[in-house]
């Protein structure tokens, strides 16, 4: 009978103890410096709609930091892991996801590659169950290359690269061949991340003045990316080519495969609620 209810204590205190663990989930913005991501880079109805998802909808957070720096820097994934640890520990969290956009991808995927970099990395990588990348420029992108030439078609991609940054240096495609082959895991011939890494393709860049499509994330938005799809593969949602999307971790799905009316999406679209992303991100975490 001792050992009997010995035993039950333990299990009660296991109980007890696990029961104020929570999931969690971190929105991880792209290139650019944020201080308000939430308005200035996703927007209130996609977060509000994809954290909807959560047993307990309050349990997010919405990254704040300076990626135009290279992604091993301390303003970027040093920031990253000090406001995600922040995170972790005063909400409990023990299931992280994170769902991140181009750029943003690189330096998640960082923190999963070098658990020894910063003692900070550790907890993260503990408590992360997976990383949903929209749009990862894993493989880098020609614009990046086109933007550090500066030739005048960097006039074209300012708005998207930010001009000649570290990290649009970062992502020209020489150079992030380089990291996915010495610094970066999820590539092909390298280690998996140390936790997954799902990608969501977009293929496509649709800007027709009578197709409402078009004006889902901004119509202005949708005839520049069709500019820019003209320095890429066919295959391209108007900054990265679908070969760079998919350079790293495994592909949870291409657009038009799972989009409403198999709709493509822009590199814009693929943080809005375009073409039910939001329902599909909400029904997958």
């Amino acid at each position: 009978m001792k050992i009997f209810n010995t035993l039950l204590l333990l299990s009660l205190i296991t109980i007890c103890s696990t029961s104020y663990a929570e999931k969690g989930l971190a929105f991880v913005h792209g290139t650019g410096k944020q201080t308000n991501a939430l308005d200035d880079y996703w927007t209130a109805e996609f977060i509000d709609s994809v954290r909807q998802g959560l047993n307990n909808p309050s349990q997010y957070t919405v990254i704040n930091c300076d990626f135009d720096q290279y992604m091993w820097d301390d303003t970027a994934a040093g920031c990253l892991a000090n406001q995600l640890n922040d995170f972790i520990t005063n909400n409990n969290i023990d299931d992280l996801i994170m769902i991140t956009h181009s750029n943003g991808g690189n330096i998640a995927r960082w923190i999963l590659s070098n658990p020894t970099w910063d003692p900070s990395y550790g907890p993260i990588i503990d408590a992360t169950s997976n990383v949903i990348a929209l749009a990862p420029s894993s493989g880098g992108t020609p614009l990046a290359d086109a933007a550090i030439a500066g030739n005048v078609f960097e006039q074209a991609v300012g708005w998207l690269l930010g001009y000649k940054s570290d990290a649009v240096k970062q992502q020209q495609v020489s150079w992030m061949d380089f990291y996915n082959e010495t610094w970066l895991y999820g590539t092909q011939n390298r280690p998996a991340t140390l936790k997954p890494f799902e990608a969501v393709i977009g293929s496509d860049v649709s800007s027709a003045v009578w197709d409402n499509d078009s004006y889902c994330g901004g119509y202005a938005n949708q005839v520049a990316l069709e500019t820019t799809q003209n320095w890429l593969d066919d295959c391209s949602d108007g900054f990265l080519d679908c070969q760079s999307q998919n350079a790293a971790g495994t592909v949870w799905f291409l657009d038009i495969n799972k989009t409403h009316d198999s709709e493509p999406l822009s590199h814009q679209q693929s943080r809005r609620t375009c073409f039910n992303l939001d329902t599909l991100l909400r029904q997958h975490i």
